[in-house]
């Protein structure tokens, strides 16, 4: 495989923090020159276990992804009825879980443990990016953090999609669409705690708040909360589920957020910078490839030699 410029720089990259001898040196760029050009072809020949074959997620992740999945949508089960107690589909809500007092005290506590969520996973974070620095072993391009490649990223993304291309772009850990959601999914949260605790304290905010503006505040956050809350749950259910569950190819669900591991088909075709510090990084990775490689006679060299042996005849 003829990697790309980039390709190459994640490559000897991570080679060189996982510092990897001349011996596996070799035999990792040998690997990649045996791997197909056509991603396509590549990743519709590998085998992948649907609960996941690479790592992907920390179990830390996946704590503070169910704790937030979980908080999520019981709060939406609760406040939306508190919300919109004058509709007629609000009543029975409220009064499944005791009546709207009793929604009340759910809704505050589990609004608590999500925001506990929330300072776990981004304190959970600054210590793995101090950690890796110290290291010596952060990367930008491997965190969720947006860079200019995303913006090229989305460029040849839509080219592809219309036809315009026979390849999807070499997409990192995280590709521009997960980084959408995840930046949206914390601007969302950051608005709903923001507006809910001017709820629950409201002399705070009117004691730091310029004078008269208060009451404007109060009144924007009461409107803001719960449509945010409908806009996140419409947004969740139709955007997010679809492309990480519903999606060909992910149906009926994606076990990551579970498993913490991805499909290998999966990483090849939206992950494929991951994937090639994969090839470094998980020996056994390697030797699985050059098994299938050799069973499915997929090596460019293989080609011509069954073209040299085709022409010869």
């Amino acid at each position: 495989m003829k990697l790309s410029a980039e390709a190459k720089n994640v490559l000897e990259t991570s080679m060189r923090l996982n510092k990897t001898d001349d011996k596996e040196r070799a035999e990792i760029e040998q690997l990649i020159d045996n791997i197909p050009d056509d991603r396509v072809l590549f990743y519709k020949n590998v085998v992948s276990n649907p609960i996941g074959d690479l790592p992907r997620y920390s179990i830390h992740i996946r704590i503070q992804h169910m704790l937030i999945f979980v908080t999520f949508l019981t709060l939406a089960f609760t406040g939306l009825p508190i919300a919109f107690i004058d509709q007629i589909w609000a009543q029975p809500l409220n009064d499944m879980v005791g009546g709207i007092d009793i929604s009340r005290v759910i809704h505050r506590t589990l609004a608590s443990v999500m925001i506990f969520a929330m300072l776990y996973h981004v304190f959970y974070l600054m210590w793995i990016a101090v950690r890796d620095v110290a290291r010596g072993r952060f990367e930008l391009q491997r965190s969720i953090i947006p860079t200019f490649k995303d913006v090229r990223d989305f460029k040849l993304d839509m080219q592809y999609s219309t036809g315009r291309r026979d390849q999807r772009p070499e997409m990192d850990k995280f590709m521009y669409k997960q980084k959408i959601h995840y930046f949206a999914a914390a601007f969302g949260n950051l608005v709903m705690i923001i507006s809910g605790s001017s709820f629950i304290f409201p002399e705070f905010w009117a004691t730091i708040l310029p004078q008269g503006s208060a009451s404007y505040f109060q009144e924007m956050m009461r409107l803001s909360h719960p449509h945010e809350a409908l806009l996140a749950l419409l947004v969740i259910a139709f955007w997010h589920w679809y492309n990480v569950h519903l999606a060909p190819g992910r149906f009926p669900m994606q076990w990551t957020f579970l498993t913490g591991k991805i499909t290998r088909e999966h990483q090849i075709e939206e992950h494929f910078l991951e994937y090639l510090r994969n090839l470094v990084e998980l020996p056994e990775e390697r030797e699985y490839l050059n098994e299938l490689l050799d069973a499915r006679e997929l090596s460019p060299s293989t080609d011509k030699t069954l073209k040299t042996a085709e022409d010869s005849i």
